[in-house]
């Protein structure tokens, strides 16, 4: 997909049916937009293997929609090749960081920068909070958050 000169970044959090599938989605448009989305390999995953297999949550590919951004993605977990294979890791909240930080210790050759996504939010929003048992508007919160913090990342590292 992306030129061996090429970037990438995968987004994470705890089941990959929410909130990194829309920051995915989100930089994906943004990169496509931009005309650089060729430089760039992107993806989500998930920390734990609740969701493994499944589609986005209903509410989100709704809010998504509703924003004109595609999104595609079937939920996987983070595996030991992402830490060797992905320049950046950006995680949604505390325990997707320590649960990261935790698995790249056990890789010898881990290369990714692994962040928080809210990091780049320049309203400095520093957690994407999971909407999982909230309600549209929290969806529409966690777009509106990865839509700040994906086009500060993606000017800053373009």
């Amino acid at each position: 997909m992306a030129a061996s000169s090429g970037k990438s970044v995968l987004f994470v959090c705890l089941g990959n049916i929410c909130r990194s599938p829309i920051a995915e989605a989100v930089f994906r448009k943004m990169a496509t937009d931009s005309g650089v989305v060729d430089k760039w390999r992107i993806d989500s995953a998930a920390t734990s293997t609740y969701e493994i297999g499944n589609p986005p949550d209903h509410r989100g590919q709704a809010c998504m929609k509703k924003h004109g951004v595609s999104m595609r993605h079937v939920a996987r977990q983070v595996t030991k090749d992402d830490f060797m294979s992905f320049d950046y890791i950006l995680c949604m909240d505390e325990s997707n960081l320590r649960d990261l930080n935790k698995k790249a210790s056990s890789v010898k050759n881990s290369k990714a920068k692994i962040e928080l996504l809210g990091s780049y939010d320049p309203e400095k929003q520093l957690i994407i909070q999971d909407p999982y048992y909230g309600s549209d508007k929290d969806f529409e919160t966690v777009y509106e958050q990865c839509a700040r913090c994906c086009k500060a990342f993606l000017e800053q590292h373009s």
